[in-house]
């Protein structure tokens, strides 16, 4: 009697085994696969073109030392070596008013209106220190760099040519795969002595420029 027991104990057990994964195949097959309908952005990232020039255009102000502030305009062109450093060539064009001293005196001009013309040219290499993004209205983001220079070159001015070196930084703003906008703050400096004595000047430059890659 008690082997007949235990072989009715061990046939159910046997039997409650082989139904248990089909009971699971029928738990799985009610499950419900979650479907979260997310939907996705689509991302146009601007990048440049795979030639590495830049030209273009700028317009600022330019501030001349014992003159006055005026308007500067000019040209700008690069190349990019790599994706942190660059060669650059500016030429730039102005024109000084009365000196300080001249407004209040109120006596002769110190300098023929020729004299007052202002011109450079320079060579700098540039260095992006800060890539990265800027924002505007949480709508569009464009590639930016923060950037530094510094070169040398010649200033016209008072009827004279003088070595000039300079320091500046900027911000360029890549607004498709072809165009930016630079802003740009730079010092213009250079030894003169148009007042009986040697000085160093300094002229500061603000200006804005639009450039194109190709």
């Amino acid at each position: 009697m008690e082997n007949w027991n235990k072989c009715v104990f061990l046939t159910a057990l046997a039997c409650s085994a082989l139904a248990a994964p089909a009971r699971g195949e029928e738990q799985r097959e009610s499950w419900q696969i979650l479907d979260p309908e997310v939907e996705r952005r689509e991302i146009n990232a601007p990048a440049l073109d795979t030639e590495n020039f830049e030209v273009g255009a700028f317009v600022g102000m330019l501030s001349i030392q014992d003159f006055n502030s005026d308007l500067l305009y000019g040209v700008r062109a690069a190349w990019h070596i790599t994706e942190d450093f660059f060669f650059e060539g500016n030429y730039g064009s102005s024109k000084a008013d009365l000196t300080s001293y001249e407004k209040l005196s109120g006596g002769a001009p110190l300098f023929e209106d020729s004299e007052r013309d202002y011109s450079f040219y320079n060579l700098n290499l540039g260095w992006n220190a800060l890539p990265g993004e800027v924002f505007f209205w949480d709508v569009y983001a464009l590639k930016s760099d923060l950037y530094f220079v510094g070169g040398a070159g010649s200033t016209d001015f008072l009827g004279d040519n003088f070595f000039t070196v300079t320091l500046g930084a900027g911000m360029r703003m890549l607004i498709n795969d072809s165009f930016s906008i630079r802003l740009d703050v730079r010092d213009h400096i250079f030894d003169r002595d148009a007042f009986g004595e040697d000085e160093t000047t300094n002229n500061i430059e603000l200006s804005t420029a639009v450039t194109y890659f190709f």
